[in-house]
């Protein structure tokens, strides 16, 4: 059983470590000034903003031609110009609106490192599958760690760790 348990172990420990592995990675590259958009946080300058959160919202929905389900409208300064901009749920596109003039544009492509560090720190290649996929992950993570404390139980109580430490005892003794 306990030669199960840790063929189960390291498989899903080899399986658990990738994505794991390109959270960690993007969370690093993330934290890397200047490498991810966003990366770089400038102080807003309220003399400039104009345009309210509602007409903005107005603004937003009018590019599209229908009413957006906006999840969040964050106020930033981009290109040293303040803007709006309105996120419509998870992975989906933002509209820029500019805080000063009103115009509204789609948000630009993000670099080749912000586009990893999405789908990578945020699962956003996995689509609608993406909570599904972090569930599976995140069950699979628990299994593994559940195995790895059986295994240390069964090594440390189950009398390996005692023989180990009685060698150790009775080599300190002189016995």
């Amino acid at each position: 059983m306990k030669k199960i348990i840790y063929q189960i172990h390291l498989w899903l420990g080899m399986l658990v470590s990738i994505p794991v592995l390109a959270w960690a990675f993007s969370g690093f590259l993330y934290s890397l000034p200047n490498t991810v958009e966003g990366g770089k946080v400038d102080v807003i300058d309220q003399d400039r903003v104009k345009v309210s959160p509602n007409t903005a919202i107005e603004k937003a929905h009018g590019l599209a031609g229908k009413k957006l389900p906006t999840t969040a409208l964050t106020l930033l300064m981009r290109d040293g110009k303040p803007f709006y901009q309105a996120i419509g749920g998870m992975g989906m596109d933002s509209i820029l609106v500019n805080a000063e003039t009103g115009e509204v544009l789609i948000t630009p492509p993000p670099n080749l490192a912000t586009r990893f560090f999405r789908q990578a720190h945020f699962y956003y290649f996995a689509g609608s599958w993406q909570i599904t996929l972090l569930l599976i992950f995140s069950a699979l993570a628990c299994m593994s760690a559940i195995t790895g404390i059986y295994l240390n139980c069964v090594y440390w109580f189950g009398g390996r760790g005692r023989k180990n430490s009685g060698a150790v005892l009775s080599e300190a003794s002189g016995t």
